[in-house]
This record gives C-alpha cells, sequence and structure tokens, in this order.
C-alpha cells in the first residue's frame, strides 16, 4: 500500500467517524451531513482508482 493509498484510507475512515457523530445528535445537520457524504464518495473514487492503477496487467 502506497502512501498516498494510506492518507486516503485515514480520511475515509475520519469521515465516516464524523458522519456517525453527526447522526448521533439530535437534531443532525443535513447539509453538513450531505457534504461529508459527497467528500466520503471522493475519498472512496479516489482510492479505487489507485487501486486499479496499482494492480499489475
Amino acid at each position: 500500500m502506497t502512501a498516498r493509498m494510506f492518507r486516503l484510507m485515514l480520511m475515509h475512515q475520519r469521515i465516516d467517524e464524523r458522519l456517525r457523530l453527526e447522526l448521533r445528535k439530535r437534531a443532525p445537520d443535513l447539509g453538513e451531513f450531505a457534504r461529508l457524504q459527497l467528500l466520503r464518495s471522493r475519498a472512496k473514487r479516489l482510492f479505487a482508482r489507485l487501486a486499479r492503477r496499482a494492480a499489475p496487467a
């Protein structure tokens, strides 16, 4: 695993934790929730792209 892949994985995990915290609130901020979901999706796509590029042919 490259350093960049590791950083993306950590970023994805941190965003997941922030999403869980937002959902636990009594009145979650739906705007923040949507923003975090977009960030998590972007990190996941970038990770998948790196994994495809690193896969042997």
